[in-house]
């Protein structure tokens, strides 16, 4: 399925993964970007690119502006402000606002996170693993795991209720040219701050460049269903934050500090055997898209 001449309703655009996707998507697409744009700037970069910018308030329900006829939804947004009630009504209230009113598209696709599931030391999840709690380590994200798998159970409810053919991708490590965690790292490196790892080591996730998130959409959406298809999201190759540190170093020379402790999140490895008969392998080779990212954050770094 080529996502070409189609009207796609991208939520949370003004992040870090939906604005790259958004932009690439209006090449092709009649896109309609949907956030708070509490900022003026993101909006001005996002109408440059050819994307239609529409101000929404999901946790008031406040969707009306968006076109309901569109043919696909593909739903970025996240409310992780720490407040409980807010967060719920953003996340979980948000997606069933959103499937409400759109319920006559073709596929909706929902961006979850491999934070659902529960901590487990180095076990490789399924997506029919245990869920839990997994970022209640990190007080600036208490919110989060629980928000998330309450936003996947309000997908799947809005899934059967409306008929909805719907993806749940539970996304790793999104990074790129538009930033990541792999980014704050190489911040964190230039300067000299360490980089926290569980002490459980070493700290394992699939990070995906944005070129991979989109690349991936068409067949994401494609693979929608009622019930839902639940699928793990990320990068084909396992990569834990010390090696992708490491090589940050090697291109940069900058040498990465690591303080091991158990107050931070701990390694989440993926079974991707679904993901691979879904959107087959990704592309981009996690040390290129490493490379990419650092010649657009720190091209003076740059060894070789």
């Amino acid at each position: 399925m080529a996502l070409e001449g189609s009207k796609i309703v991208v939520t949370g655009v003004t992040g870090q993964v939906a604005e790259p996707v958004a932009k690439l998507l209006a090449r092709d697409n009649e896109v309609y970007g949907a956030a708070r744009f509490n900022d003026d700037e993101s909006r001005a970069r996002l109408e440059a690119a050819g994307v239609n910018c529409v101000k929404i308030d999901l946790a008031a329900g406040d969707v009306a502006a968006l076109p309901a006829d569109a043919d696909y939804v593909v739903n970025f947004a996240v409310a992780k402000s720490g407040d409980w009630g807010a967060d719920l009504d953003g996340n979980a209230g948000g997606v069933l606002w959103l499937m409400d009113h759109l319920r006559g598209a073709r596929a909706f696709l929902h961006c979850s996170s491999t934070a659902v599931y529960q901590p487990n030391g180095h076990r490789t999840f399924k997506e029919s693993d245990a869920l839990g709690d997994n970022h209640r380590v990190w007080s600036f994200l208490e919110t989060y795991s629980i928000c998330k798998i309450a936003a996947e159970g309000a997908a799947r409810w809005g899934a059967a209720k409306y008929q909805l053919p719907t993806t749940i991708a539970r996304l790793s490590v999104p990074y790129g040219e538009n930033g990541g965690w792999p980014a704050i790292h190489l911040e964190m490196m230039i300067a000299g701050a360490p980089v926290q790892v569980h002490s459980d080591t070493p700290s394992v996730y699939h990070p995906i460049h944005e070129e991979d998130i989109v690349a991936s959409l068409p067949k994401l959406l494609a693979a929608a269903s009622t019930p839902a298809t639940v699928v793990n999201w990320g990068g084909s190759e396992a990569v834990s934050i010390e090696e992708w540190c490491a090589y940050l170093g090697e291109l940069t020379g900058l040498q990465p500090e690591f303080e091991e402790t158990d107050q931070t999140i701990s390694s989440v490895a993926l079974d991707v055997t679904r993901m691979h008969e879904i959107i087959g392998t990704t592309d981009v080779h996690w040390k290129d898209g490493m490379r990419r990212m650092v010649e657009k954050f720190h091209p003076e770094l740059l060894k070789n």
